[in-house]
């Protein structure tokens, strides 16, 4: 939403502007700072004591993978190479230092998401008035091939579903046939589920968020259903995936890894059952924007990568603009036709 505001340039001439709400919040940070009045002072901290109060932040505000992504990249990595530094000392150079020395240690991957949450936390560092610019903006990450999506093949998914314990197998069957992420099935209750509309809504709850932080719905299909209704619900728990005390599952990775053993398939998690389920609608025809939709994913960017799966649907796609079958165009080519037998014939 814009906002209309009055400013006052250095020379005195007083104008409106319209500045989006990022850019509000940016104002009003410089203001909080002093900018406007040439006494910004930054504030005196140890990186690792700003650290420490970001990752508090991260602990609040993020899904909870991502606060254990950004514990373990600050604890084990980013605060040993930083620590004793004051954070209003750290300089482009010594980001792009760790950068490097990163590099000859991990994957790109794993350095470009450490970049990635050392560059959130500066920007905090600005915002919050600790630091006057961000001195890690200008610091590029590595460029990263895209590694394909795992999925499982409809064979692999007969075996495996064959050799599912009985405790996992309805969270097996509703991870292949709705792509609901691991923390969405084991936050699944029964309130979320309308067996008379077939819906199951993804939904935010007290102490728990989805990643994207926004509710989604996603239609369940005869297999599912099925399942879920007749899976047993516990007297004193709401959560449609439980333990024996009827507290919500929080990890099957033994269960799964047995069944995938017993089945010959290789190492796979729940996450490999999302890729699964968006890999086998690309492949049967579906359009990346409603892939994109059911995954809730914000970005299409990620879905992308299931383009390459869906050969005959852009083959199909591209022939709906075959001028070669269009009826004028086969009139006009058979008129050339005629004209090339008439130029060609022997003048005798």
């Amino acid at each position: 939403m814009p906002f209309f505001r009055r400013i006052c340039a250095t020379d005195g001439e007083i104008f409106w502007g319209v500045f989006s709400e990022s850019g509000l919040e940016d104002i009003k940070g410089r203001i909080v700072r002093g900018e406007y009045l040439g006494i910004y002072e930054e504030k005196k901290i140890l990186f690792e004591d700003f650290a420490t109060e970001y990752l508090e932040y991260s602990k609040a505000n993020k899904a909870r993978s991502s606060y254990r992504r950004d514990t373990t990249s600050f604890k084990v990595h980013i605060i040993p190479y930083f620590k004793g530094h004051y954070l209003a000392k750290i300089t482009a150079k010594m980001i792009q230092d760790y950068k490097t020395q990163r590099a000859q240690q991990a994957n790109v991957a794993t350095v470009n998401r450490e970049l990635c949450a050392l560059k959130n936390c500066l920007r905090k560092a600005v915002e919050w008035g600790y630091l006057k610019e961000n001195p890690a903006s200008e610091i590029r990450l590595f460029k990263e091939r895209p590694k394909p999506p795992r999925y499982l093949e409809k064979e692999e998914i007969a075996a495996l579903l064959d050799q599912c314990p009985l405790h996992i197998y309805p969270i097996v069957v509703t991870a292949l046939n709705t792509g609901m992420r691991r923390s969405e099935l084991f936050h699944l209750e029964w309130s979320d589920i309308d067996f008379k509309k077939r819906m199951i809504t993804v939904r935010n709850k007290d102490g728990w968020h989805t990643k994207n932080h926004e509710s989604r719905v996603i239609p369940m299909n005869d297999f599912v259903y099925e399942v879920l209704e007749k899976h047993p619900r516990h007297i004193n728990s709401n959560y449609v995936f439980y333990n024996h005390d009827g507290n919500r599952f929080d990890n099957i990775t033994h269960g799964l890894d047995g069944a995938a053993k017993r089945a010959g398939i290789d190492h796979i998690c729940l996450h490999t059952l999302r890729h699964t389920f968006a890999s086998h609608l690309v492949m049967s025809g579906v359009d990346l924007p409603t892939v994109q939709k059911l995954m809730g994913r914000k970005d299409i960017e990620i879905t992308m990568r299931y383009a390459r799966l869906s050969p005959d649907h852009l083959k199909a796609a591209v022939e709906r603009i075959d001028w070669h079958k269009s009826g004028t165009n086969a009139q006009g080519q058979q008129k050339r036709h005629q004209d090339h037998q008439a130029l060609s014939a022997p003048n005798y």
